[in-house]
């Protein structure tokens, strides 16, 4: 169920994104290397802080066996520290609300942890997920900072997606379907795979000069993807 909630946050923030490039002149000026270069590097480093502390936090609730927070607690965690990191980017709270977020987001995925290492093999499917995920991001982020493709074109296509598997995801939650749960996690697997090119274009050309924002929306894809392939492998182990 949390793999599904993820894509409505990814969702929100898509959407705020996308204003980015309304209006703009079809022959705007080329970005300033050497800004787009400070963001980039304000972003992974904090992208690598946040994806720790938010292991860190996994790994706590894993250990304590913390129950998973219910629909309302979720929904209201995620939506609402989404929306003060909007609200707070420019400000030096929005640091710490990073942080709390993507902690968040962390302790919801101790219970899926447990989930999967109960089945067998389930250390196994862990680190396949942990390995997929991490090299999916490495190769489509070199992808696009070696070839500086423009892939912001792809905004309205993602957004309609996550929308789509948000209602999938609820239909499959409600009326108990495993297999529409299945095809909506390699669903929202793919979006999280097109997120991250849409996010590093922007980066890479100019579309995005916040790096608390680029680090949030990178790394909620990485979390929905991580998830969502967890999801796929855990039901292939638990078919065996």
């Amino acid at each position: 169920m949390n793999t599904h909630i993820q894509t409505a946050e990814r969702a929100v923030s898509q959407g705020q994104t996308n204003d980015a490039h309304i209006g703009q002149p079809i022959d705007a000026a080329p970005p300033d290397s050497r800004a787009v270069a400070r963001v980039l590097r304000n972003t992974y480093a904090l992208l690598s802080l946040t994806l720790l502390f938010s292991a860190g936090m996994a790994a706590t609730a894993l250990a304590l066996r913390l129950p998973a927070p219910g629909i309302v607690i979720t929904l209201v965690g995620y939506f609402g520290l989404l929306y003060a990191v909007h609200k707070l980017q420019n400000s030096g709270w929005a640091i710490p609300v990073v942080f709390a977020l993507t902690g968040f987001m962390g302790y919801t995925l101790g219970p899926m942890l447990a989930k999967t290492l109960s089945l067998p093999a389930g250390g196994q499917i862990v680190m396949m997920a942990l390995a997929a995920t991490g090299a999916t991001f490495l190769a489509l982020s070199t992808w696009v900072l070696t070839t500086k493709r423009d892939f912001s074109f792809m905004g309205g296509f993602l957004f309609v997606g996550m929308v789509i598997a948000i209602l999938a995801g609820i239909a499959a939650m409600f009326f108990q379907m495993p297999a529409l749960g299945l095809a909506v996690s390699a669903m929202v697997a793919m979006l999280s795979a097109g997120l991250i090119l849409f996010e590093t274009s922007r980066i890479v050309n100019g579309g995005e000069s916040n790096y608390v924002l680029a680090t949030v929306g990178l790394y909620v894809s990485i979390f929905n993807l991580f998830a969502s392939l967890l999801s796929l492998f855990g039901f292939g182990g638990s078919s065996e």
